[in-house]
This record gives C-alpha cells, sequence and structure tokens, in this order.
C-alpha cells in the first residue's frame, strides 16, 4: 500500500458508516485487462473501498497450472487428467434440480463417481434421471496442498477470513467449483457477508449481482429471500410487494480464465453457461470487517426474537443464543474476538520483529503482510481496534463470561493503538 492509498483509506473510514455502502450507479462493470499497469493500490482505492465489482482478464491467471493442465486443448475439463490427480477424493455434490429448505440438498460421492456421472450427463444431451448434480465448495487446496493448482493473485492476499482459520487448523474458505452445463447457485449473499473472488479455470458463467441493499426489495411479505431470483412468482405484489422498487441485476458473463470480483454483501445468483471449473475464495480484510460485525449483530438479533419467549426462564439464555448463532453461521462473538486477535497480533509481530530470512521465504500469512507493506499492517489495526472497540461495548458481548479472553479486550486494545502511534512515529 502506498502512501496516497493509505490517505485515500484513513479519510474514507473516519467517517464510515457499515451499515451505509457506497451506491453502485449505472450497472457498469470495469474490465482490467492488463497485469502489468494494474497495482494493488490501483485495486484497494478504486474496487475494495467504495465496494465495487470488476473482472480481471485471462491474463492474471495465465500462469496457473491448472488452466495448463485441467483443461483440453479445446477448452473442455480434461476427465483424464482430473481422475488422476483427484480420482479417490470424496467430494460434496448438490442436486440443482431440488430446492430444499431454501437451498440444494448435497451429498458426498466419490470424485471418480461423480466424473462418470458428468461425462454421461454430457453424453445424453445434458439430461440425467439423477438431476443437474454440481460439485460445490470442494476444499480441494486443503485436501491437496502438494498440488500445484493456482496462486493467489496479490490483489486478494489481504485475506483475514484464511489466514484466522488457517492458524487454528479448522477450516479455511478456498473452493473449486465444478459443474455441467446447466448448473447453477441460487440467490445467496457469501458468508459473513465476505468478499469473494471467482476464478474460471475453463467454461462460461453469467452473474446476477444486485447491490448492497438490493436485496430488501426482493424480500417476500414475510421476510423470506427468494430461492431464484428469476422466478415470475416475484412479479407477484401480493407475495413480493417492494419487487416493483429494486433495480435490474448487474449482469456479468466471465469468460474462460477470468476472475470476477463480488464485493461485500452484495446477493449474487450464478449460471454455468457451458461444462465450468472455478476456484474461489471467501475473504475479510480491513475494508469490510465492519460489514462482517453488522452481520453477525444482525444474527443474533434474529436469534434472540427467534427463542426470545425462553428468556426469562433459561438462566442461560444469552450463551444459548450464541450457541445457536454459531451453528447457523460458524462464528460467535467470543470466536469473533479471537479471529480480530490473531489478525492484529500478526500484524504487530511484523511492525515490531520484521521477518527473518526463513519467514520471509515461506507463504505464510507474516510474509504477506510484510509484502503488503507497513503502511497496510497500520491501516489493518486501525480496522481492528475501531470494531473491538465497537465489539467490546456491545451489551451482548459483555454478558458472556469473558474471562477464558487472553488477553483481555482492554489489554488488547492498549496494545493495538501502541503499536499504531509507534508505526506512525
Amino acid at each position: 500500500m502506498d502512501r496516497a492509498t493509505f490517505a485515500c483509506s484513513t479519510a474514507f473510514f473516519r467517517d464510515y458508516n457499515s451499515s451505509s455502502q457506497g451506491t453502485f450507479c449505472g450497472g457498469h462493470v470495469d474490465f482490467i485487462e492488463k497485469v502489468e499497469s494494474f497495482t494493488y493500490s490501483d485495486f484497494f482505492r478504486d474496487y475494495l473501498i467504495p465496494n465495487h465489482p470488476c473482472i480481471f482478464s485471462a491474463k492474471f491467471t495465465e500462469d496457473w497450472a491448472s488452466r495448463r493442465n485441467w483443461v483440453t486443448w479445446d477448452g473442455k475439463p480434461d476427465f483424464d487428467h482430473l481422475l488422476q490427480k483427484f480420482g479417490d477424493a470424496v467430494v460434496p455434490v448438490a442436486n440443482c434440480d431440488v430446492k430444499e429448505y431454501n437451498s440444494n440438498p448435497k451429498e458426498q460421492l466419490p470424485f471418480k463417481e461423480y466424473v462418470n456421472y458428468w461425462k454421461e450427463y454430457i453424453k445424453n444431451g445434458y439430461r440425467s434421471s439423477r438431476g443437474c448434480l454440481y460439485l460445490k465448495d470442494w476444499h480441494l487446496n486443503r485436501a491437496f496442498p502438494e498440488q500445484d493448482v493456482y496462486t493467489t493473485p496479490v490483489y486478494f492476499s489481504s485475506d483475514w477470513l484464511n489466514e484466522y482459520w488457517d492458524a487454528v487448523a479448522v477450516d479455511d474458505y478456498r473452493f473449486v467449483y465444478m459443474g455441467p452445463k446447466g448448473s447453477w447457485t441460487p440467490f445467496h449473499a457469501d458468508v459473513f457477508r465476505s468478499y469473494s473472488w471467482s476464478a474460471n479455470i475453463c467454461g462460461r458463467k453469467k452473474w446476477l449481482l444486485y447491490p448492497a441493499g438490493q436485496e430488501e426489495y426482493l424480500k417476500d411479505r414475510h421476510g423470506n429471500l427468494p430461492f431464484d431470483v428469476t422466478a415470475p412468482s416475484l412479479q407477484d405484489r401480493s407475495v413480493y410487494p417492494r419487487y416493483d422498487q429494486s433495480q435490474p441485476p448487474v449482469e456479468i458473463v466471465q469468460e474462460a480464465g477470468e476472475i470476477v470480483f463480488i464485493p461485500s454483501g452484495w446477493h449474487h445468483q450464478v449460471y454455468n453457461l457451458e461444462d465450468t471449473i472455478s476456484i474461489n475464495h471467501n475473504w475479510v480484510n480491513g475494508c469490510n470487517v465492519a460489514i462482517m460485525w453488522c452481520f453477525l449483530q444482525d444474527e443474533l438479533a434474529a436469534v434472540q426474537r427467534e427463542i426470545n419467549e425462553w428468556k426469562d426462564p433459561m438462566d442461560d439464555w444469552h450463551l444459548q443464543c450464541q450457541l445457536i448463532m454459531k451453528s447457523c453461521t460458524g462464528i460467535d462473538y467470543k470466536e469473533f474476538y479471537n479471529f480480530l486477535k490473531v489478525i492484529a497480533e500478526n500484524r504487530i509481530s511484523v511492525l515490531e520483529n520484521g521477518l527473518d530470512d526463513e519467514a520471509s521465504a515461506k507463504n505464510t500469512p507474516k510474509a504477506a503482510i510484510s509484502t503488503l507493506g507497513m503502511l497496510h499492517a497500520v491501516f489493518d489495526l486501525k480496522r481492528a481496534v475501531k470494531v473491538l472497540t465497537s465489539l467490546s461495548a456491545n451489551e451482548d458481548f459483555k454478558k458472556l463470561d469473558l474471562t477464558s479472553l487472553s488477553p483481555p479486550p482492554e489489554a488488547l486494545l492498549h496494545h493495538l493503538k501502541a503499536a499504531i502511534d509507534t508505526a506512525l512515529l
């Protein structure tokens, strides 16, 4: 991060209100053509801060091993190569033809069985008695860390989600998707209202994007979002009373090799126009961590409303609300504190101690922090302080047993502020 971008980000977030994100006008999505003329600071300033989408050309992925090895000469999935590398894996597969609890039901299948199904599906004119099956949310990077598949572009390297979950060795938010022509993902926003980036290894996708806030006009009279935003039923004003107030979606057709950047909190629906393989990351950083925090507060409030009748007779009602929220979203308030702590301490370590030669040579979070520069680490700490201050003052957080948190929130905040002051001397 250069000084101009640091100054720009500091000015923007000084008066930023995460509940009112910047507007996106006109529906035009920028196409980034040249790698050599587009810097990290360009992306940070023009897309991360204003929370706007963009498309990166295929030049940004042309060196990836997966684009060479997973694809045949005519741009189709190389099933033989994929079976050779991953045939014994077990993968999550969704049935796009079935709606269950407003999503597609999933099952675990051997990868070789899924590929055999896919080949038969193509052979039969993209029809099968089993329905349209879509391999989704496969943690290939975690299952096969030794495989040279892709390199995360520097623009997406400030990735707090995967930095934290790698540190606690529990989960990650790096996925591979593989599906035939006609497979699709219903209307949704990404986990924790995170950013996402999606790179097509082969095939084409159509994206329908709705800027943050537009989803409110798409809810039915009970407050539920649609499963399929293109369904004719949305025209029924007695069911969807505010649909006429919604804007048309921002439509993107993503070609092979291209990367789409999806802003934080934007709902979207996605179609595979051809047999398609893609690599996707969900990620959070200093620009959208406040959006994540607002989302968690909204989720807890929804849980509290749902079980409000049990508040008086249940001694540990506040704890039960946290447990339910974690089962639904994957995180509770105390883990969110630990998330902020890990992110902050990694940056403090780099600012105070730098990196030794061995750490610099490795693909580690601290090496990535060092690459992005001291000013980026300071920006991250400032954003962590802002959200941590809000968390510490939150009444629901204060009702929890915080004695297990080490260091205590007050001590961590003091350390963060001191590190920022020292770095800016």
